[in-house]
């Protein structure tokens, strides 16, 4: 459904917000943690912070933290960075052209689902999940 980076990014900012305290978090500490490798977590989190998800500081005792309260910070936000799930209508079967006017076999069924998949990723936020114990796998 979202590629590994968007995964790894989803994990990362679910164990950020597990410790979401006024200390930074290394990425040091989330690569082993997640068991992700490093420079691709690092990338990831760089990329996270450009969006405003997360604040990025430099130095010693540097490392990340969530920007954004994680019970304003929705799913869509996180995974919108490496993967579009916000943009609607994309065809199941790939085509250019499809469109309620011009639907290729799947569009009716696969708008449903697809409606339903985008309105999860925006309607979801980071609390709901360790809320719901969720983010025990982002350990």
């Amino acid at each position: 459904m979202i590629s590994q980076t968007a995964e790894y990014a989803l994990r990362a900012v679910l164990h950020l917000a597990q410790h979401a305290d006024d200390i930074p978090v290394s990425v040091d500490a989330v690569a082993e943690a997640l068991e992700i490798p490093r420079n691709y977590l690092s990338k990831i989190l760089h990329t996270l912070a450009k969006s405003g998800v997360l604040t990025s500081h430099r130095g010693p005792r540097g490392g990340f933290n969530l920007s954004v309260p994680s019970a304003e910070l929705c799913l869509l936000d996180v995974i919108n960075p490496f993967d579009r799930v916000s943009e609607r209508r994309l065809c199941l079967l790939g085509r250019k052209e499809c469109s309620d006017a011009t639907p290729c076999p799947a569009h009716h069924r696969w708008r449903a689902v697809s409606d339903q998949v985008s309105d999860f990723f925006s309607d979801t936020t980071i609390e709901q999940f360790l809320a719901e114990g969720m983010g025990k796998e982002a350990n």
